[in-house]
């Protein structure tokens, strides 16, 4: 294999946050013992909207036309919702805070519920044919109880908008799991097909965990102040928060606002990033670490969570195939006080002079794989969309690939942490099985976390569930090079 050129081409697997930032009430995720039916594990936009503003919608004008173009534009490629609606925002200054969360809600549930509002208006329709999109739109407010069938039927007499409204219970009733998952959670068939067979009884409760919305999380910059002092700060400021029950630089912050904005943000106290992903961070540092390598680094999320717990002591090198995400990770690094990153970018995947020079030394090389992305679509649900089972074998190729490569900046007794943010056993276990062997060795989990390993996997392997841990879905697997 050729190590002088990463293939680590696809774009670095990540996620966007909305623009308007914050958890509501009742949005939090809920255990599987907690799922009691298929309505009870459904976000619930009634905390993001009001009726009011939904009736209005209902009656026609300029917001019912701002939200049917920005969901005609979504359809057409799938892309970012988060980039449509930052785009959409600057642009219509004529809409307020309480309007722009509402579009935004509204779009994401279009996005998250497609396949559930298609069921409920077919089952609402006398004659088959496609839906409408004000159809879907009247569907999805029924659907949340933002309006009552009845306010529906007067916008449009042609459905049977009380049979709409009943779709939950009909999902409910089918007795196989994939089908009901891929109504429910809106998923389409092989992807609700792939997480019954990787995770069994466990499917669905993953499965409506992955459709809600995703609480915002924060990390404290340890290099400015713990915890306890950014959850005071933010008190101070009116900002409600709670703390990671998994991560102790986690917290959750419960108040809508505007976190960019924040005094807090703007001196470097806090980066936005899910409690999963600050474990990652964690699972590169655990033991001695001089360097550090994140191979895969996009904007640096991990790159300066790993500082912030090295203290800013030893070397960071990130590194990545997009340069534009390499100048945000240096504006980030300087926002944050970090000094011990340096950021190297892979033109065209090769690997510059400087990495070069840095094998066989590493003391720990962070693969953050580019991945399918499912344990992410609380944040991107557009992505199942865009996504072809077919992707999946592109995926693990390429992954494969990747750390190969990665194993050749390892020192002898250097640890390699393989990561992803999906819960695809493709990409996941079977990726690691097939680049394990003489030279590289599974590290048990319970070596780094010790008891607390039982609580995020198998022992093993990493993994944690929006079901099960309230975070995003992410795997890891530590190995290390034989000496």
């Amino acid at each position: 294999m050729n190590t002088s050129q990463l293939p680590c081409l696809l774009p670095t697997c990540e996620t966007r946050e909305p623009p308007i930032l914050g958890s509501a009430p009742g949005s939090r995720w809920l255990a599987p013992h907690r799922v009691a039916g298929i309505r009870a594990a459904l976000p619930d936009l009634d905390h993001i909207a009001d009726r009011k503003l939904a009736s209005h919608v209902v009656d026609g004008g300029r917001l019912q036309a701002l939200v049917l173009e920005l969901w005609q534009r979504t359809r057409m490629d799938w892309g970012f919702v988060t980039d449509r609606l930052a785009t959409t925002f600057r642009k219509e200054t004529w809409l307020g805070s309480h309007e722009r969360r509402f579009v935004g809600e509204v779009l994401y549930g279009l996005v998250r519920h497609l396949r559930r509002v298609d069921a409920a208006l077919e089952r609402g329709r006398t004659t088959q044919r496609a839906p409408r999109d004000l159809e879907r739109l009247l569907g999805l407010l029924v659907l949340e109880r933002l309006i009552e069938p009845a306010r529906a039927a007067r916008a449009d007499a042609a459905l049977d908008w009380a049979a709409v409204a009943g779709i939950d219970e009909a999902i409910a009733g089918e007795r196989k799991i994939a089908p009901r998952i891929a109504l429910a959670a809106s998923l389409p068939d092989w992807l609700a097909q792939r997480l019954v067979a990787d995770w069994g009884d466990e499917a669905e409760a993953l499965a409506l965990a992955l459709n809600q919305r995703a609480p915002m999380t924060v990390r404290a910059n340890l290099l400015v102040g713990d915890r306890d002092a950014l959850a005071g700060e933010l008190a101070r400021a009116r900002i409600a928060t709670r703390p990671g029950a998994w991560c102790s630089t986690a917290l959750h912050v419960e108040s809508r606002t505007n976190l960019f904005g924040l005094e807090a943000f703007k001196r470097g106290a806090m980066e936005a990033q899910d409690e999963g992903s600050q474990l990652l961070a964690d699972l590169a540092v655990a033991g001695t670490a001089r360097l550090v390598i994140d191979l895969c680094a996009g904007a640096g999320g991990k790159t300066l969570a790993i500082a912030a717990r090295l203290g800013n002591r030893g070397r960071i090198v990130a590194t990545d195939v997009d340069a534009h995400k390499l100048d945000e990770l240096r504006r980030r690094a300087r926002r944050a006080q970090v000094s011990s990153a340096q950021a190297l970018h892979l033109d065209g995947g090769r690997w510059p002079p400087a990495l070069d020079a840095l094998r066989g030394k590493a003391d720990v090389v962070l693969v953050d794989a580019p991945c399918s992305g499912i344990g992410a679509l609380r944040r991107n649900p557009e992505a199942r969309w865009r996504l072809r089972e077919a992707d999946l074998t592109m995926f693990a190729a390429r992954q494969k690939e990747i750390l190969g490569n990665a194993r050749a900046l390892l020192a002898p007794g250097g640890r390699l942490v393989y990561a992803t943010c999906t819960l695809l056993r493709v990409e996941n276990a079977d990726v690691v099985a097939s680049v394990v062997g003489p030279e590289l060795a599974r590290v048990p989990l319970t070596e780094v976390l010790g008891p607390a390993a039982n609580a995020m996997g198998d022992g093993h392997a990493f993994t944690v569930t929006p079901h099960r841990h309230g975070t995003d879905g992410f795997f890891a697997q530590i190995m290390r090079r034989v000496e």
